[in-house]
């Protein structure tokens, strides 16, 4: 870090610091509001100044639980994660819980869509990314290193925020420009007419006259991708026999 400042994670600060009188909110109370503030209007409106107002308070109280606008963020990223439902420890059938770790990344990225526009790397460590982290961990923990456990979970991370990113985006374009799927296809027609009647691009006429993909809703192309990263997955595991 530059100058050598230390980063003080949030959760390392006690939430109520010494004597005196008893907190008026407590972090969840905070975090919940802006939660709230940015599933209805995006993650900008979730200010300091616009969450006090939803409390009732001043703004510069706030930061008397919450020292800055970071973690603020980084308590909310960590709290939607409650809703994931991650059971305490793995079931013992690797796939299937990784599945559900896909599946309900996927739910929680949906109902939450802001954290689509988390780009920056965040690294802090709350209790609920925690536990995310020791199940997924303990659900591939069969004989295989650390580093490849890392690698595996990686790749599997990747698959699903890069495909939930693009759902995101594809549902924020429809209600913004009124643009469906039938409606590009409809529109885009005569240039891959075009396209097509070249012969110049056989891999693409193969994509437009056999995938079958593209003609599938969003859950149905997340499984489908889904499907292939674990088959990968599985082939870099020891074999149980």
């Amino acid at each position: 870090m530059a100058g050598g400042e230390q980063h003080v994670s949030i959760w390392s600060i006690p939430e109520r610091q010494g004597r005196g009188p008893r907190p008026a909110f407590s972090r969840a109370q905070i975090t919940e509001a802006a939660i709230r503030i940015a599933d209805a209007e995006g993650l900008e409106a979730a200010s300091m100044r616009r969450i006090a107002a939803d409390l009732g308070t001043g703004a510069m109280s706030l930061y008397r639980y919450v020292p800055s606008r970071d973690d603020l963020v980084d308590l909310m990223a960590d709290h939607v994660l409650l809703e994931m439902g991650i059971p305490e420890r793995p079931s013992g059938d690797w796939r299937a819980d990784l599945t559900l770790v896909a599946e309900n990344t996927r739910a929680v990225w949906l109902r939450h869509t802001w954290l689509a526009g988390l780009r920056r790397p965040r690294a802090t460590l709350g209790p609920n990314r925690l536990r995310l982290v020791e199940f997924a961990f303990g659900a591939l923990d069969v004989g295989v290193p650390i580093d490849d456990m890392l690698t595996l979970l990686e790749i599997l991370n990747g698959y699903v925020e890069y495909a939930v990113r693009g759902e995101i985006e594809w549902v924020r374009e429809m209600r913004q420009s009124g643009m469906t799927p039938e409606r590009w296809m409809t529109r885009s027609a005569p240039y891959v007419r075009e396209l097509l009647d070249s012969g110049r691009y056989p891999m693409f006429e193969r994509v437009v006259r056999d995938a079958r993909m593209p003609h599938m809703s969003g859950e149905e192309q997340f499984r489908c991708g889904l499907g292939r990263v674990l088959d990968c997955i599985a082939g870099a595991l020891p074999d149980p026999s």
